[in-house]
């Protein structure tokens, strides 16, 4: 994530805004240690979570898996529930049941598609004097010496699920782990979202649908939601100016708050903190005239059931 539109208006969360996150899961948080800068570690996160109110987060890596570092800080700040995850890009072998197997025997509770490895994903491969994310900038980095393995998809050429796809949505289900699509394209996240659902696996995310890799419309997001899946709004993705609050909360109106999941993506140093963010997201969408038992329902109880 990179921090584009630094003019956007600071918003004074409320205590009604505070209110209605109480309870809350962030179900997707970047936090230190990490590849690239943070604007807190775990353990900071946690703490901050207990004071707030909180109920938990789940760690998200583009790198590494984070089960083992969930159950510590779970052990460290007992009260904070926090999720391990594992997102299938390179670094853990791309689409690798194996990987995902271990995860899923330590403890993992979400699975990301591809995100920085996906094929869907041009951010860093296109030229252009554009400020990179700190991803991005990492992947050129590790091209310039030759580490360049080709981009992920998971479809073949006729436009079905590769095998090693299909081999992790097994892993997935088996587990009863959470998938999120991660930042693949429409045509892969239609196909995964109905595969997913056939094969048994009960929690779909639709990753921050508004995203530019992603730039789901309002009627694909209600589609989807349709087919079983919940949609995922991060808070990053307006505050930025990567998409428009109004398309946002039109998005939410199409899908409804039941089929609605708030996230932040919140943790790069230059961003809000994590909880301010959230109470943040709370009170845009108040004053878009949603109601605090709405906003408790896309923020507490649908990410409590995908935590459970």
């Amino acid at each position: 994530m990179i921090a584009d539109n630094l003019d956007e208006p600071q918003v004074q969360p409320s205590d009604e805004a505070w209110k209605a996150i109480v309870g809350a899961y962030d179900l997707h948080v970047h936090a230190g240690p990490d590849v690239m800068p943070r604007k807190i570690d775990d353990v900071g996160l946690a703490r901050e979570f207990l004071a707030r109110g909180l109920r938990g987060f789940a760690l998200k890596s583009h790198y590494v898996p984070t089960q083992e570092r969930a159950a510590v800080v779970a052990g460290i700040v007992p009260g904070v529930d926090v999720l391990g995850t594992i997102t299938l890009n390179h670094s853990v072998g791309g689409l690798n049941p194996v990987a995902l197997e271990i995860a899923g025997r330590g403890g993992c509770r979400l699975v990301w598609m591809p995100t920085v490895d996906a094929a869907n994903e041009t951010a860093g491969r296109t030229t252009g004097g554009k400020k990179l994310p700190f991803w991005a900038t990492i992947q050129r980095d590790m091209e310039s010496a030759g580490i360049a393995p080709p981009p992920i998809t998971t479809l073949d050429a006729h436009g079905k699920l590769t095998e090693p796809t299909k081999q992790c949505l097994e892993v997935i289900a088996r587990h009863d782990m959470a998938l999120a699509t991660g930042h693949l394209g429409r045509a892969e996240i239609f196909v995964l979202v109905r595969a997913a659902k056939e094969m048994g696996i009960r929690k779909v995310i639709v990753t921050h649908a508004e995203f530019p890799s992603q730039s789901l419309s309002a009627a694909e997001q209600k589609e989807l939601a349709d087919l079983g899946a919940i949609i995922e709004h991060c808070f990053t993705t307006m505050y930025t100016g990567k998409a428009t609050w109004e398309a946002a909360f039109a998005a939410v109106h199409a899908t409804g708050c039941e089929r609605t999941l708030l996230s932040t993506d919140l943790g790069q140093p230059f961003n809000p903190g994590v909880s301010e963010g959230f109470a943040m997201f709370a009170q845009r969408f108040l004053d878009a005239g949603f109601t605090p038992a709405q906003v408790h329902r896309m923020a507490v109880q649908n990410p409590s059931e995908i935590a459970a």
